[in-house]
C-alpha cells in the first residue's frame, strides 16, 4: 500500500482487532502466498495485452476470501468497497481508484 486513504487511517486507529482482522492476519502467515503466485503466474495476463491487469496477489487473496466467506462476485465487490480489513488483506485501497468489479472477479476464476 502506498499511501493510507481517509478511511484507511480512520480505522488503523482503533484499539479492538476484530475477528475478521485476526483471521486474515493468520491466513497471511499461514498460506504459501508465494508459493501459489508461482504456480499461477504463467497463465496469468501479462501488462501490454490490452487493459492493465491487477496484480496477481490481490486476485487470489479475492478468490480466497471468496472461499473462506462465501462470497458471490458481486458481494466480494461490495465487500472490498465497504470493509477495510479485506481491502487491505487484497492489497488495495480506496485512494487507488481500482476495485476489481465483479466481472473482473468473475474471469480470474
Amino acid at each position: 500500500m502506498d499511501q493510507l486513504s481517509f478511511s484507511d487511517a480512520e480505522c488503523s486507529g482503533k484499539r479492538k482487532q476484530t475477528r475478521r482482522e485476526k483471521f486474515l492476519g493468520e491466513m497471511e502467515q499461514v498460506v504459501p502466498w508465494s508459493r501459489l503466485e508461482r504456480l499461477i503466474e504463467p497463465d496469468y495476463p501479462k501488462a501490454g495485452n490490452g487493459r492493465q491487469p491487477y496484480p496477481l496477489a490481490t486476485m487470489l487473496r479475492i478468490y480466497f476470501m471468496q472461499q473462506w466467506y462465501s462470497l458471490s462476485d458481486p458481494a466480494a465487490e461490495d465487500a472490498l468497497y465497504e470493509i477495510t480489513s479485506m481491502r487491505q488483506f487484497a492489497k488495495l485501497t480506496l485512494s487507488q481508484g481500482r476495485i476489481p468489479d465483479e466481472s473482473t472477479i468473475l474471469q480470474f476464476r
